[in-house]
């Protein structure tokens, strides 16, 4: 093989990485890019002491009325991602939510930590067919199991009319694991700031610890003068606050 082939080859691998690599670049768009076309909630930025508290894999017979209780007792609204086949067994539990004023949404019927396309479809409008039928409101928020996305799943799911909602990272309590009051407890009070979305879980295994941590987050953050808000009044007070600071910039 002459040095020029050697060359034109070399060349030509090189191009292909540059474009492979470009390629990958734009199919595997990060948390600031879906941040900045607002796709995708983590969290927002606000100076107004609001939380968000949000439930996976719910309802449990068990575990869910008792967090619902600790809720209602320090007049905190949380938001429920709901799997569809236990709101299928539970309706009493979503309509109990739903009339306390929590908010609900879809967290797919089954659970699936992969799935293709048309199954995420089907999954996402199977539970929102379910809990509609059950109260009659129609959920626009979606939480990917795990909180494991990609490109096509948000592509889906706005095409589909949802939002997605994963959680402030640093607020993942990790109560799933069962990993002890205090823990879970420390992790949300030593984080805790305006604007976050904090991930608790209402199903799945045993949510003792859950209920618990709770009683005294809620009673020390509301001290501090925390409000506990849905996912959509958090957006609704950004919202609110960014047409407020739009008008008072045209008034200058």
């Amino acid at each position: 093989m002459t040095r020029n082939k050697l060359i034109w080859i070399a060349v030509c691998v090189l191009v292909i990485s540059i474009g492979y690599a470009t390629l990958s670049k734009a199919e595997n768009k990060g948390r600031q890019y879906y941040e900045q076309t607002g796709q995708v909630l983590w969290d927002v930025k606000t100076d107004e002491k609001m939380i968000a508290l949000t439930f996976d894999d719910g309802p449990d017979p068990t575990y869910t009325p008792e967090i619902l209780d600790v809720l209602s007792k320090y007049n905190a609204k949380a938001t429920f991602f709901v799997l569809g086949k236990s709101a299928e067994k539970h309706p009493d539990i979503i309509k109990r939510q739903y009339s306390e004023g929590h908010e609900l949404a879809n967290h797919t019927y089954s659970h699936p930590y992969k799935v293709n396309s048309k199954t995420l479809v089907e999954e996402l409008n199977q539970t929102n067919e379910i809990i509609h039928n059950i109260t009659g409101f129609t959920p626009s928020l979606f939480r990917p199991v795990g909180g494991n996305y990609n490109d096509q799943m948000i592509r889906i799911a706005q095409k589909e009319g949802y939002k997605v909602v994963i959680w402030s990272w640093h607020l993942d309590t990790q109560d799933w694991k069962n990993p002890g009051v205090n823990k879970i407890t420390k992790k949300v009070l030593n984080g805790a700031r305006p604007g976050d979305v904090v991930l608790f879980h209402d199903g799945g295994g045993n949510r003792k610890q859950t209920i618990q941590s709770l009683e005294v987050i809620l009673n020390k953050l509301q001290k501090k003068g925390f409000k506990f808000v849905t996912i959509s009044e958090l957006m609704g007070n950004i919202k609110k606050e960014n047409n407020e600071k739009s008008l008072e910039e045209e008034l200058k």
